[in-house]
């Protein structure tokens, strides 16, 4: 057919909006989003035929079905739910933590009403935001006091700017980590308006190398933890016993930056190289802070314990307010402490607890079903089902490989990468890892119910891939 004769039986965008289904569309759609949407269609069969892709057919037909796929992309939101199949638990880019069923019903409640957020219902009068989780950190740590900011970089710069602006602060050299999206600690503590004093060498700092810093503008002696790597081999570091010794001889607040936040002793489990809030506590460190949506598996959030002195300081510091969590971390945040009354209930109520702890063979029944499941949906894929380990992630638990089984799948002459950016572009969206030719998914960070929607999803990823 011609080319000018293609252009002009290029509908209008009148003549689309009368076609049946574009007409339920804009029922249960947007009006405005649907001829935008249909625009945009025409636009592209036009590009089509001056291009010479398209040389006849119905281009009506071609627009209504292309109107469709527009529009449903459209409505998609931004931020939506991903199946995590890769096994990195506390994965960073996918929201580190999954809030327990509790902390959910949480938000929820809070979300759709008025609440005492700032307002004290015994006493008729305001209140602190921070008095909903104060008694339970209390209760569960042994702290003296408690609060909450916005994340646990935030924690540290209101800590340091409250006890050492303008003094130095003592950190070993083989502390000063990054803790993600290219921000570090030496910068932290220059926004809070501190001075970094290091101390030691990369791999050995001892206590009388900070004892040989302190002088009389010395404002806290600073243990990072280091929850996303470890130096091995050749190594030594003060204790937190000796420099809470230290500080208190010299009158100096230790603070420890803890990192990962962990509440429960899981050494039984395997996981050996993480102290507890509770044991810092105890050993006297004047000041701990930690991540809500890490180890804890609860929403976002630097959650600051410790000596009351400090903390009511770091209240009236006009930072907190720049620094304040909002009322659905406090929601979530109350209904996950909650959860940690319990001590061995808390491992199979939090997902991120309940997930770093289930045995390998535990996976093994899913795994299996999983396997069964998808050589019916990829006919010509070799899928087999091996063991693997998984991580925990989101800076934690460096040196900690979990025994796992994966499902791994070897399509053959179809390329694996296409395949995961096919998975990763889909309803739902899922992430896999790829290695070695083959993709992988890891029974481990697959939450209930969620086999069935990964079936579907390669299933759709393998017929786009196939239909080119």
């Amino acid at each position: 057919m011609h080319l000018q004769e293609l252009l002009r039986q290029l509908p209008s965008v009148d003549e689309i909006l009368l076609q049946e289904e574009i007409q339920e569309l804009v029922i249960s759609s947007q009006r405005t989003l649907v001829v935008e949407s249909i625009r945009q269609a025409i636009g592209e069969l036009r590009e089509a035929i001056l291009e010479k892709r398209i040389v006849g057919g119905d281009l009506t037909e071609q627009a209504v079905k292309r109107t469709l796929e527009i529009t449903a992309a459209k409505e998609k939101f931004n931020f939506r739910p991903v199946i995590n199949g890769t096994g990195i638990v506390l994965h960073t880019n996918l929201g580190r933590a999954v809030l327990s069923e509790k902390a959910r019903e949480a938000v929820q409640k809070i979300a759709g009403s008025y609440n005492n957020l700032e307002f004290d219902l015994e006493r008729g009068q305001r209140g602190s935001r921070y008095s909903h989780v104060v008694s339970l950190l209390q209760k569960l740590t042994g702290c003296e006091d408690a609060m909450v900011v916005n994340n646990n970089a935030a924690a540290v710069l209101l800590v340091l700017d409250t006890l050492a602006r303008d003094k130095e602060v003592i950190v070993s050299r083989g502390q000063l980590v990054e803790i993600g999206g290219s921000f570090r600690v030496p910068e932290v503590m220059e926004a809070s308006g501190a001075k970094l004093v290091e101390v030691g060498t990369t791999n050995k700092t001892y206590v009388g190398d900070y004892a040989k810093a302190i002088n009389e503008n010395t404002g806290a002696l600073l243990k990072v933890h280091t929850s996303n790597y470890r130096i091995v081999g050749f190594t030594h570091d003060a204790t937190t016993a000796e420099l809470v010794e230290l500080g208190r001889e010299k009158q100096i607040p230790v603070v420890e930056d803890l990192g990962s936040g962990l509440l429960v002793d899981l050494r039984c489990f395997g996981i050996t190289d993480e102290p507890t809030v509770q044991q810092l506590l105890e050993e006297g460190v004047d000041i701990i802070t930690f991540s809500g949506d890490k180890l804890l598996g609860g929403p976002q959030g630097g959650i600051i314990v410790g000596k009351k002195e400090y903390i009511d300081r770091m209240k009236r510091n006009p930072l907190t307010r720049a620094l304040r969590v909002d009322k659905l971390t406090l929601a979530a945040l109350e209904a996950t402490l909650r959860d940690y009354l319990d001590p061995k209930q808390v491992l199979l109520s939090n997902p991120t607890l309940r997930m770093l702890i289930t045995p390998a063979e535990h996976l093994y029944k899913g795994a299996e079903k999983l396997k069964t499941a998808l050589n019916e949906v990829l006919p010509k894929a070799t899928i087999n089902v091996e063991q693997d380990y998984s991580q925990a992630g989101g800076g934690s638990l460096p040196l900690t490989n979990i025994p796992t089984y994966v499902v791994t799948i070897d399509l053959g002459s179809i390329s694996e990468k296409l395949f995961a950016a096919k998975l990763r572009k889909g309803d739902p969206a899922v992430l896999v890892r790829v290695s070695q030719g083959k993709i992988i998914i890891d029974l481990r960070t697959l939450l209930p119910g969620e086999i069935n929607q990964l079936v579907k999803a390669c299933r759709e990823a393998y017929k786009a891939v196939q239909e080119g």
